[in-house]
């Protein structure tokens, strides 16, 4: 009767604290009472998040990069003062790289993350395929084992050969004494 007051009990204490969380290594996606942001499609997110690390790692990004950087710094020197958009110490330029580079590192952390999950079940998927190649060898080994023991009991050709040869002379011994008896019986 108490066991099931406690249950009771423990089950309105989470009812009253808010469902428990499956996954402390996740975050929460709503907060009852907050502003709710609109969903979206975290997979779809990763995905786009995995393609843009992955164009950041390659050297094109760093030819378009150097490129727009020169075009900036031409522009704002070269041409005449009335079409300079950013002048000399490039304060707006220092502004957009660094912006770019708030949003390139939270990216790249995000597909870290993902390819960390990909790994992490590819490990598992390689451990449990490796137990079973474990417990597969154990098996034929177990069985090899018993086939060789198998193998000590089993008449093999040689013996059935020597076994085949020893009653045919025990044969011939016998029917030479026959022919033995018949010729004294006769000769009598």
């Amino acid at each position: 009767m108490r066991a099931r007051e406690g249950g009771r009990t423990q089950r309105a204490e989470a009812a009253a604290t808010g469902p428990a969380r499956a996954r402390l290594d996740q975050p929460r996606t709503a907060r009852p009472g907050l502003i709710t942001l609109p969903a979206y499609d975290p997979e779809a997110f990763g995905q786009l998040s995995e393609r843009i690390a992955r164009f950041l790692g390659t050297g094109r990004f760093i030819v378009w990069m150097t490129i727009v950087v020169v075009v900036w710094v031409g522009w704002n020197t070269v041409l005449p003062d009335q079409v300079h958009f950013d002048d000399y110490p490039f304060i707006f330029l220092t502004l957009m790289l660094s912006l770019q580079a708030s949003y390139a590192a939270p990216l790249i952390l995000l597909a870290q993350n993902r390819q960390d999950d990909r790994d992490r079940v590819n490990m598992e998927q390689d451990r449990a395929r490796s137990d079973r190649n474990i417990a597969d060898t154990e098996y034929l080994t177990r069985e090899v084992a018993a086939l060789r023991q198998g193998l000590g009991e089993v008449a093999t050709r040689a013996f059935i050969a020597s076994e085949l040869s020893g009653i045919r002379s025990e044969l011939q011994s016998l029917l030479k004494e026959i022919d033995e008896r018949r010729e004294t019986s006769e000769a009598l």
